[in-house]
């Protein structure tokens, strides 16, 4: 049985979640769209999260190789919140942490030439990247947005869902994005992720950028997109198209990266290279020095000595509110 998500509860959610006295990480870079404001008399609904321990997962890259780098200590890293130095207390190497995944498969029209490769490639990566305590979602969008298959670790249960998507329709990316995070992985623990196979253009959503990016922040999900653009999927494999340039921001800010595959076999690179990255992560845990609940945006900044080294993680966190 399929199931729509709720619009009404996004929108009653992102209501209590946008003020004029919180910056978004949307505001950190030039705006890619119009905002659209949301509708009056919206509720004041919102999820907490704690600013007794902040964590942040890290990804460390070598950059003349782009390996993974799994063997950095505690030392190694310096940690900022909004400029302020900060103690990092806790710290792990999170290679074997469960893992809770969302794809996001974008099934608006345009995608129909491409959707038989890419629910082939789907299928084989849960095939291969789910481990026992492991879950997985899977949801498509096109006008609409639909729950195919809730949270399971069972790769055979995907698959079966993955072979139902059929193309057709607009495209409501950022209400999908909104809507898996509030109706679903806002309230699991973890490590969590959020795959987006898709263009990047939106023309159907509701909601805004700023708004899904916001609240994918607030559920602490990091976004790996993989684009079908021009650009990506049988393209150039640049970000010209300016649903790439959302992609590529989508991932930036939650952490993640941004893959463009050329060729079919790039999409199975693209999905071995998250497998890897998603075991191949640092958790650490601060506790800010800032001790005001007002609902802001803070930045977060994390540096390494070695300039041989890259780092992928969120950009910021949302502080609670009274």
């Amino acid at each position: 049985m399929l199931l729509r998500f709720s619009r009404v509860s996004v929108l009653l959610l992102l209501g209590g979640l946008l003020t004029a006295s919180s910056p978004s990480p949307g505001d950190l870079v030039p705006p890619l769209e119009a905002q659209t404001p949301l509708p009056a008399g919206i509720s004041d609904q919102t999820y907490r999260i704690s600013v007794d321990l902040v964590n942040v997962l890290c990804s460390v890259f070598d950059r003349k190789t782009d390996s993974f780098m799994t063997n950095l200590a505690r030392e190694d890293f310096a940690l900022y919140e909004d400029g302020k130095s900060q103690e990092i207390t806790n710290f792990a190497r999170e290679t074997n942490l469960p893992l809770t995944l969302a794809m996001l498969v974008d099934t608006s029209e345009s995608v129909t030439p491409k959707l038989k490769f890419i629910q082939d490639t789907a299928t084989s990566f849960f095939q291969t990247v789910l481990r026992d305590r492991d879950r997985a979602m899977l949801v498509e969008f096109d006008s609409s947005v639909t729950l195919l298959q809730d949270f399971t670790n069972d790769p055979n249960k995907m698959a079966r869902q993955i072979r139902k998507l059929q193309a057709a329709g607009g495209t409501a990316l950022y209400d999908a994005i909104a809507m898996t995070c509030d109706e679903k992985l806002i309230r699991e623990t973890g490590r969590k992720a959020i795959i987006i196979v898709s263009d990047g253009e939106d023309i159907s959503s509701r909601t805004d950028m700023r708004q899904a990016l916001e609240m994918a922040l607030r559920a602490e999900s990091t976004i790996f997109p993989i684009s079908i653009s021009k650009g990506g999927l049988f393209g150039t494999g640049d970000d010209t198209e300016k649903g790439d340039r959302i992609l590529r921001q989508l991932a930036q800010e939650t952490g993640g990266k941004v893959f463009f595959p050329i060729q079919e076999e790039d999409l199975d690179e693209a999905f071995r290279q998250i497998s890897l990255e998603l075991r191949s992560q640092y958790n650490l845990g601060y506790h800010s020095t800032n001790p005001l609940r007002d609902g802001s945006y803070r930045k977060i900044e994390i540096k390494v000595q070695d300039n041989n080294l890259k780092l992928n993680y969120r950009r910021g966190y949302y502080a609670p509110s009274n």
